[in-house]
């Protein structure tokens, strides 16, 4: 996921031109004053019920309605650019629902939702309560499968197919993967329980790197034959031929496909789905209209498992797009500045401390730029590694690293590192290996949603031993937990938001400039004492000071304990304890799972420090996500939603309160 700038200057279009005219209807300039095609499809069967000379129209359409809405909300444009004929044959050729469409990752699935009855709520896309950025269950009977996270679908329609053999069904399961997901386990796992008599459709959508090698003219002849119906048909008629000769008709048959793959390998070589007895088509341009359509419908012909490899230009049709596609990757809504935010942050930390230390390496699982790492693969190329989308490799090799002499940091969004909760434990905590872990989009998320909520790691770090878990509220404090996190040289966690510091939280809780060691952090003195007190981490320092404001002006003094570390939970318990004034009631907030997260592991450990158990009765309550994977179903903001925010925290401290005027 790439993280998009603002727009350049001159970048902006007349809103009806989407971009040169092109092949397969990617082209030209809308006409203001013909009927929308796309308000009059309200399901696939209105799509198939189009003339075929309607299909460059409506895909031109497509891509303009896309191009303003991710304009304007954000979202994943480029991609679903180049997947815009491939959706378009998919839905003409199969019968969604009933036959199983399945989309890795699902940011490729805007042209489905198109055309599946949610044109008219297309506006509203990653927007609260709105249409998702991928696919989901909930929204819509042709979403078969819920998405967010690559390398899974293929696993998903394996299971599908294998469900619909088992029932007797004659459905048709298609996987849409990207060429990237196959730098992820998963595929090659799935792909190695791939058998033959499947109704199982994979289609390779290639628009990055190169599966296929450069075969050559006499194979690109050779694949574009292989397009055509004639060459189809023949190869049925020839087929039923040599299996009715008697007797010897099927051994026949097969001979001759030995022979011709035979010929084939030598002429131009096999391929990695062919050798593993996959019914292979391509590669095809995927951006054309027809040879699509051809290909699948010969697909579903066969009602085998059939790997149609399609080749497609990212952002085609939109020419901004088209030169540069990976900052039209991931855009943000319109009107958001980009600016320093950790993640950058921490690629310059990185860089300024391996000047220090020649041991230091950086490691991402593709997503340097969304991690920030692009100023240390620039500055230190031969310490960088990209791994692609394999978490747990990345952190075993990190584990490896660490083992032989180097100091490794991975930086992995927190919603992708639960891929890697085992290589956590076994790799790294149970060896006691020093691998810092870089934990990037801690908290929730508004935009991306439940499968990118970055709200289970402190539950799920808290549980291992060995492991110390930072929780930096500013830049400053970014730099030296690393710092500190390098010099400790033990298993140790970094987690922060995907947004810059606050301005607010700086001055309260830093009057004096950066930490230098870390701890905890008040807002109040031994001369103000508060009436209650909040304990928090990171993002929630915010609402809690928006909280203070709100119980202020009812004459309440809110004091604010916040954290720079959570694990160990004794050490952070011992700091806090210190801080608290007696008998005052003492609220735990945090944006993150209840079950085994911050709270409950500090209450717990403050139960046995002496100044907690001397200061008498204390009323306390643990504000955090419940059990919940917090699905946004109102245009709210998402803490809000998840009953975690400023109004949460003013309610829950007043009811704190209560109970001690009543305990008096």
């Amino acid at each position: 996921m790439t993280d998009r700038t603002k727009p350049v200057e001159g970048e902006k279009k007349d809103r009806h031109e989407v971009g040169a005219g092109t092949d397969g209807g990617a082209a030209g300039t809308l006409d203001a004053d013909r009927p929308s095609l796309l308000s009059g499809i309200r399901s696939p069967a209105d799509l198939r019920a189009l003339p075929e000379a309607d299909i460059p129209a409506l895909c031109q359409e497509i891509r303009q309605v896309m191009v303003d809405t991710v304009s304007r909300n954000g979202g994943h444009l480029a991609s679903n650019l180049g997947a815009v004929e491939l959706s378009v044959a998919m839905h003409r050729v199969f019968d969604c629902p009933h036959d199983h469409f399945i989309f890795d990752v699902g940011h490729q699935s805007y042209v489905h939702k198109l055309l599946t009855g949610r044109y008219e709520r297309f506006g509203t896309l990653r927007q609260g309560g709105g249409i998702s950025g991928f696919t989901r269950r909930s929204e819509s009977e042709y979403d078969c499968f819920g998405a967010g996270h690559s390398s899974t679908s293929l696993s998903a329609a394996l299971g599908f197919a294998q469900a619909d053999r088992m029932a007797g069904s004659d459905a048709y399961t298609v996987a849409v993967v990207g060429d990237g997901a196959f730098t992820g386990g998963m595929i090659h796992e799935a792909l190695n329980n791939v058998t033959r008599g499947l109704r199982l459709i994979i289609i390779i959508n290639e628009n990055e790197m190169s599966i296929s090698k450069n075969i050559g003219r006499f194979a690109t002849h050779m694949a574009r034959l292989r397009q055509k119906e004639g060459y189809f048909r023949t190869k049925r008629r020839t087929t039923a031929f040599i299996k009715r000769i008697p007797f010897v008709g099927n051994w026949l048959f097969r001979r001759v496909r030995d022979v011709k793959k035979a010929f084939k390998n030598m002429m131009y070589g096999s391929n990695y789905f062919e050798d593993m007895g996959l019914y292979y088509l391509g590669p095809a341009d995927g951006n054309d209209y027809e040879a699509v359509a051809g290909l699948l419908r010969e697909a579903k012909a066969t009602g085998d498992s059939v790997v149609i490899h399609l080749k497609t230009k990212k952002g085609k049709g939109y020419a901004p797009a088209e030169a540069d596609p990976g900052k039209y990757h991931g855009m943000p809504p319109a009107g958001k500045q980009p600016g320093e935010n950790f993640s950058l942050r921490l690629g310059q930390i990185l860089v300024a401390e391996s000047e220090r230390d020649d041991r230091l390496c950086a490691i991402t699982a593709s997503m340097s730029e969304g991690t920030g790492l692009e100023a240390f693969r620039e500055a230190k190329p031969d310490r960088f590694f990209d791994v692609g989308i394999a978490e747990e490799h990345a952190l075993t090799f990190a584990a490896g690293l660490a083992a032989d002499g180097f100091h490794p940091v991975t930086a992995i969004y927190s919603t992708f590192m639960q891929r890697g909760y085992d290589q956590i434990i076994h790799d790294i905590a149970l060896q006691g290996l020093p691998v810092v872990m870089c934990i990037d989009r801690a908290g929730l998320s508004q935009a991306d949603g439940a499968t990118h909520h970055g709200i289970f790691d402190v539950a799920f770090l808290s549980g291992i031993p060995g492991v110390t878990i930072y929780t930096p509220a500013t830049f400053a404090g970014l730099e030296l937990s690393v710092r500190t996190a390098l010099r400790r040289g033990v298993p140790a966690a970094i987690r922060y938001p995907n947004s810059g510091e606050d301005e607010r939280v700086k001055a309260v809780f830093y009057p004096d400039g950066p930490a230098q060691t870390i701890g905890v952090r008040t807002n109040y003195g031994s001369d103000r004492i508060p009436d209650a007190v909040v304990v928090c981490h990171g993002r929630m320092a915010q609402e809690a000071l928006a909280a203070a404001d709100r119980l202020e002006e009812e004459g309440i003094r809110l004091g604010i304990i916040l954290c720079e570390y959570l694990k160990p939970y004794d050490s952070l318990a011992a700091e806090v304890a210190t801080c608290l004034p007696a008998r005052v009631p003492v609220l735990f907030a945090e944006e993150e799972i209840k079950a085994g997260g911050f709270g409950m592991m500090l209450a717990e450990a403050l139960r046995h420090t002496p100044d907690w158990t001397a200061a008498g009765y204390r009323p306390w309550d643990i504000l955090a996500v419940e059990d919940s994977f917090v699905i946004q179903e109102k245009p709210e903001p998402i803490r809000h939603t998840a009953g975690v925010d400023s109004q949460a925290i003013a309610d829950r401290v007043r009811c704190l309160l209560g109970q001690t005027l009543r305990k008096e």
